[in-house]
């Protein structure tokens, strides 16, 4: 136990003092599944959620082909050209047989993972629901205790994960590509109402003008949403990562965005919000982990799956069942 202790306590120290292999070994320990790692990791987070809270979260999301690790890269190197420290945490799609990240964000990012001010984390979505690993959220706190002032999680673009990843950020932002009618049609209007920000990517060369009737088109679709702030309105830019155009105005929207909700008090309402979020997802997670790994339902569980899957009883009276075995209620 004090072995437990003695390096929970050197993690502590690590991540405080901005050391880049403590950080990574704590967010190693937080994604980990096992028990002493898991009881190793809580207790480096609570130690260090003193230093946390003062970044800015930013999610970017978007179809695939849209270009944003390109984007994630020119964005960043002007966010630290400007005297900040980011971390990127690069949620991938996971291999089904190994649950191992299958995109290199890194070589990807080439010049912005070369920086000494910028720190990328890819970690495998692991089939968690919605695409974002489960322990996004306490890899953005130690990213924050480690003296990284922005922070930036890029989600698959698939699924529920916009959807998660907005959850646990300030600003979320959605990037498009320049196209059609059609293509602003199958933006779906649920993630359009949680864009803070859309940015129209690849606004250049032969697309620069059809990147113009793409921006003004979502510029009046987003008008007829419900707003999300009070004291922001959703903006739409254009901009090309690969010639890092635009680039400035939108880290310029970023911090419009934080002051105006700093000022009207709504970024405290919603990481309050966004925290107990995160409580009633981790006790579900927990409570589906441990209903797995108990031995009782073990017994029965195999049998009800192949019931529920011939016909022979339904889903609704087999979990029943189940979770009845399970909290050793009778019924």
């Amino acid at each position: 136990m004090t072995r437990t202790v003695d390096t929970a306590g050197a993690l502590i120290e690590g991540i405080r003092a901005g050391d880049r292999r403590s950080l990574a070994r704590a967010i190693t320990l937080a994604e980990s599944t096992r028990a002493d790692h898991r009881e190793m990791a809580d207790e480096v987070l609570e130690a260090i959620l003193d230093r946390t809270g003062a970044g800015i979260r930013i999610g970017i999301s978007g179809p695939p082909g849209v270009g944003k690790s390109t984007f994630i890269e020119a964005f960043g190197l002007h966010v630290v050209d400007q005297g900040h420290r980011l971390a990127v945490l690069a949620v991938d799609p996971s291999s089904r047989r190994t649950g191992g990240s299958i995109l290199g964000d890194k070589t990807r990012m080439a010049d912005l993972s070369h920086r000494s001010e910028v720190f990328i984390r890819p970690s495998p979505g692991s089939g968690h629901l919605g695409g974002v690993a489960r322990r996004t959220r306490e890899a953005m706190l130690l990213c924050e205790a480690a003296g990284f002032d922005v922070v930036i999680i890029e989600t698959i673009g698939v699924g529920q994960s916009e959807v998660a990843v907005a959850d646990m950020v300030d600003m979320f932002t959605l990037l498009v590509s320049p196209a059609g009618g059609d293509e602003l049609q199958g933006i779906k209007r649920g993630i359009m109402e949680l864009a803070d920000l859309v940015v129209v990517n690849k606004a250049d060369g032969d697309l620069a003008a059809a990147a113009g009737r793409t921006r003004a088109d979502y510029a009046g679709a987003v008008h007829l949403l419900r707003p999300k702030w009070q004291a922001w309105a959703t903006e739409v830019m254009s901009c090309s990562a690969l010639g890092s155009t635009g680039i400035v105005e939108i880290w310029e929207a970023v911090e419009r965005f934080t002051e105006a909700l700093e000022q009207s008090g709504e970024l405290r309402t919603a990481r309050a919000q966004q925290a107990t979020a995160w409580l009633w997802s981790e006790i579900s997670d927990t409570l589906l982990d441990r209903f797995r790994a108990d031995p009782a339902v073990a017994e029965l569980l195999h049998d009800a799956e192949a019931a529920v899957a011939t016909g022979t009883r339904t889903p609704t009276r087999a979990a029943r069942q189940l979770l009845d075995r399970f909290t050793g209620t009778t019924s």
